[in-house]
């Protein structure tokens, strides 16, 4: 139990490690080519932090366990929009202009109750997989559209991954710390899935549970992210990391896990989808009253967190 443990803790910490340097060196190399800083900006948010997901439920999804696969997509989804909204909001004000609250907000709903009703009938199928990742084709060009038609945040996107890059970007450099990273992103979800899989046998929990704490522990860059915009007070990067990682989560990871593992699901928790789907329309309500998250609402989201956490034991 100790080794399954320390795994568990090595593992996540080396994949939300390996995966930043990742998401960095891309980054750098697509800076160093000449590509658009407004499409980097657009992608490293919301794709950069979900590949902790991707990872660890498509290696769940080809190891047979498609349960804990959508539980870990369930439980990330919903982690962010309470645990990780919630913090940042009792940090400081989230706010933002409502137009883009809007848009942003009924995209990431439209994402996570497609997936919702992807694996509510207790099937995955390959195709259902195919059309997720062609939703998130559509979900790109216009999130991309979107920010170009916004010139302030265009301009404010390209000074923040500016600002992240720094001035060094070799582009041999950056195409062997991208390489090192995938070798050791890959590694460490290994790890951690390993670890997490052994002690959920030894402490006889469910498959769900299971995959709704990989969920949580795979939000955690998510979680950093949002908590290091919050006490710089950009609240935009806020509202970007959590819809952004939610609508990769849905269509992205959860079309992956398809196509590598589609079947049967041992256990339909609809009650975990339908509070999935609940918590997102929630904060894009609290969102939309006055184009902001207050603490009070912030707290609100906690305590369902927490609920949600409970209805999951």
């Amino acid at each position: 139990m100790i080794i399954a443990i320390l795994s568990t803790i090595a593992g996540l910490v080396l994949l939300i490690l390996a995966s930043d340097r990742l998401v960095v060196a891309a980054v750098r190399l697509s800076k160093a080519l000449g590509v658009s800083a407004v499409l980097i900006g657009a992608l490293v948010v919301g794709l950069g932090t979900s590949l902790p997901e991707l990872l660890v439920s498509g290696l769940l999804s080809r190891d047979g366990k498609l349960d804990e696969a959508v539980a870990n997509i369930v439980g990330s989804n919903t982690a962010n929009v309470t645990l990780v909204l919630g913090l940042a909001a009792l940090l400081t004000v989230i706010s933002s202009e409502r137009r883009i609250l809007y848009r942003e907000g009924v995209l990431m709903v439209a994402a996570v109750s497609g997936y919702a009703l992807t694996v509510a009938d207790g099937r995955v199928e390959a195709w259902e997989g195919g059309a997720l990742l062609f939703a998130l084709l559509i979900a790109l060009y216009l999130m991309v559209t979107w920010s170009l038609k916004d010139a302030d945040a265009a301009n404010e996107a390209i000074v923040e991954v500016e600002e992240m890059l720094g001035d060094d970007s070799s582009t041999k450099r950056e195409v062997i710390t991208g390489f090192v990273a995938i070798v050791v992103t890959v590694g460490a979800a290994q790890l951690l899935l390993s670890g997490a899989t052994t002690i959920g046998a030894e402490l006889g929990l469910s498959a769900t549970v299971i995959g709704v704490m990989l969920g949580v522990g795979t939000s955690l860059p998510e979680m950093a992210t949002a908590l290091a915009a919050a006490r710089r007070k950009q609240a935009d990067l806020v509202i970007g990391n959590v819809l952004g990682s939610n609508i990769f989560n849905s269509l992205a990871v959860g079309g992956v896990a398809a196509l590598v593992g589609p079947g049967v699901l041992k256990d339909v928790d609809i009650k975990m989808l339908l509070v999935m789907v609940a918590t997102a329309v929630m904060a894009g309500l609290f969102a939309r009253t006055g184009g902001r998250v207050v603490r009070f609402e912030g707290a609100i989201l906690m305590l369902t967190f927490v609920g949600f956490f409970a209805l999951t034991l």
